[in-house]
């Protein structure tokens, strides 16, 4: 069975990004992937500032990211980019730790202004981690993510691109050969 970890990079405690990401991992495990997900905001602020990987939360979260199969960044735009906590966390990996990895980045923001965030910011960091596969990037408005009470939902427009950069994820991820990922023994 194929593992996948959902990163989530908003500071926010009432973010709906996170909601987001916890609603895409259930996704994941619900059509048959091994799934978690990763809340950065979580994570201790100095051990991760100052790239303590001793420190055992963030060692326990980039041996999470070792050894996932697939990981899916979510992350809010903040003044065209995405996340600072995510770039912090993501400068803290090993300089090919998603290699052999199928990689879906996800942003969401409240206007179209900012969707080359993904593209221009966020991609050629995500390259750099030497991923196996890098699928179609996702951006999501604000306005469709449908957060009422404990309820969640993406509004239709958007629910169809979801679908179909999920299906191309869960492609991605069967090609991974388990066995030979790199980092792992046979």
């Amino acid at each position: 069975m194929s593992t996948a970890l959902v990163i989530s990079g908003s500071p926010s405690s009432t973010s709906k990004t996170e909601r987001f990401a916890d609603h895409v991992t259930r996704r994941l495990v619900a059509d048959g992937t091994a799934a978690e997900h990763l809340r950065l905001r979580g994570l201790p602020a100095e051990p991760l500032l100052t790239a303590d990987t001793s420190h055992p939360d963030i060692a326990a979260a980039v041996k999470a990211v070792i050894d996932a199969d697939g990981i899916v960044l979510a992350t809010p735009t903040y003044k065209a980019a995405y996340s600072g906590l995510l770039k912090v966390f993501l400068d803290l990996l090993p300089q090919f730790g998603f290699a052999g990895k199928a990689v879906l980045p996800l942003a969401t923001g409240g206007t179209v202004a900012h969707v080359l965030a993904l593209d221009y910011g966020l991609r050629p960091v995500v390259q750099s981690l030497g991923p196996r596969h890098v699928v179609q990037s996702l951006f999501l408005l604000s306005k469709h993510l449908l957060v009422s009470g404990d309820d969640f939902g993406v509004h239709p427009d958007s629910a169809g691109p979801l679908d179909d950069v999920l299906a191309q994820f869960r492609k991605a991820l069967d090609g991974v050969p388990h066995d030979t990922v790199l980092g792992r023994s046979a």
